[in-house]
């Protein structure tokens, strides 16, 4: 596995925004937080993408319809989809200064109910101390999902079935994508998301 940088400007994958607001204050306190209970770097990623994964639920496993986005929301309402999950990680480990960006899948939504590919959202965190990029899934574990961190070997939430038509992007880039971002948008709630979940994204178009 390669992963790319999107852009070599380093500074694209730090910079706080309207999605990754981690100016927000509640934002800004949870990272404090995780970041003063952890001893090094790599433990203040670990201890951020599994508040991430297991505090905030994922929308569809609670049966929640309101959309949330930007990383205030999440964290405000303590659950929401992948990218949504992600926009939050990218949130508070910016907010320390470490390096966070956005990648994407495309996977089969359900094999038996929903056969159609869509698009999935995880991160690429850059650690100082390992001088790399690693990717982390912070979707959310269930029953057929365990996705774990790691700093060598990827243990992502879902294994690329190549033969069903799956793709793995190896693709950092330092913004979530404009056609996720508009799909989410658009829709007034996420079961009406869920049919219309974005098939491509705006960066690769």
């Amino acid at each position: 596995m390669n992963l790319k940088l999107y852009t070599d400007n380093f500074e694209e994958y730090i910079k706080c925004d309207a999605i990754i607001n981690y100016d927000n204050e509640a934002v800004a306190k949870l990272a404090d937080k995780l970041y003063e209970s952890s001893v090094g770097e790599i433990d203040f990623i670990k201890k951020a993408y599994e508040y991430v994964r297991d505090k905030i639920s994922h929308s569809a496993d609670i049966g929640e319809d309101l959309i949330t986005i930007s990383a205030s929301q999440v964290l405000n309402a303590g659950h929401g989809i992948c990218f949504a999950k992600s926009h939050l990680l990218a949130a508070i480990l910016r907010a320390k200064n470490v390096a966070a960006g956005f990648c994407y899948q495309k996977l089969i939504l359900d094999d038996d109910t929903a056969p159609v590919l869509i698009y999935h959202g995880l991160n690429g965190v850059f650690s100082k101390e390992l001088g790399k990029w690693i990717r982390l899934d912070a979707r959310g574990n269930k029953k057929g999902v365990n996705a774990q961190f790691s700093t060598e070997k990827e243990e992502l939430a879902f294994p690329i079935r190549k033969e069903k038509g799956e793709e793995d992007l190896f693709v950092i880039f330092p913004d979530p994508d404009k056609l996720v971002l508009q799909s989410m948008r658009e829709a007034k709630t996420r079961s009406e998301l869920w049919d219309n979940l974005p098939a491509q994204l705006g960066y690769t178009k």
